[in-house]
């Protein structure tokens, strides 16, 4: 008797098991694709590059301005009285401050202003994607949409679950 109620409830969960297992469906999309095809995304990152473009030409300005403040200090040293030598070295201290200031402000790992740009410029375009992928996951009645471009490992994917050209097709009929 308990052989036949452990055959039994083996075979229920594999039951189980099996009928979970054939009504979730799963997609994925690669949203690099989608970023690179997309309009307001390929404006979005060509408005940050022009922003980043600006801002290293500015810091290398700055850094050329004190390369040329060095080597005239550095000709001009062993003629300049102690006093003046002490002021120029303070003039070249304060240009090399100012240029790490520079660089910490707009170019600092996560806290510096291109970053926070960065995120302005696209939060409304990532918006707009993840509401896209939403539409099409429920419309194609998909329980788990995965990133092939993000962190998530995917090492096999089959192409009938990718949804990244039915997002980018959402995506440019719900122009607005």
């Amino acid at each position: 008797m308990r052989k036949y109620l452990f055959v039994l409830a083996t075979l229920l969960l594999c039951g189980n098991l099996l009928f979970a297992q054939t009504s979730q469906k799963i997609g994925y999309v690669d949203s690099q694709l989608i970023l690179n095809q997309l309009p307001e995304a390929i404006k979005a990152q060509g408005d940050l590059d022009a922003l980043t473009n600006k801002w290293s030409s500015h810091l290398d300005s700055l850094k050329a301005d004190y390369q040329q403040a060095l080597e005239d200090y550095q000709k001009q040293a062993n003629t300049m009285p102690d006093n003046k030598k002490q002021l120029e070295q303070q003039k070249l201290i304060a240009q090399q401050n100012s240029i790490l200031d520079f660089q910490k402000e707009k170019f600092a790992q996560g806290t510096g202003e291109i970053y926070k740009m960065q995120d302005k410029i696209f939060t409304p375009v990532k918006n707009k994607i993840y509401k896209a992928i939403q539409e099409v996951a429920k419309q194609e009645a998909m329980k788990f949409v995965f990133d092939k471009a993000g962190d998530v490992v995917l090492l096999y994917a089959d192409p009938a679950f990718d949804i990244t050209y039915k997002v980018l097709d959402k995506l440019k009929t719900d122009v607005k």
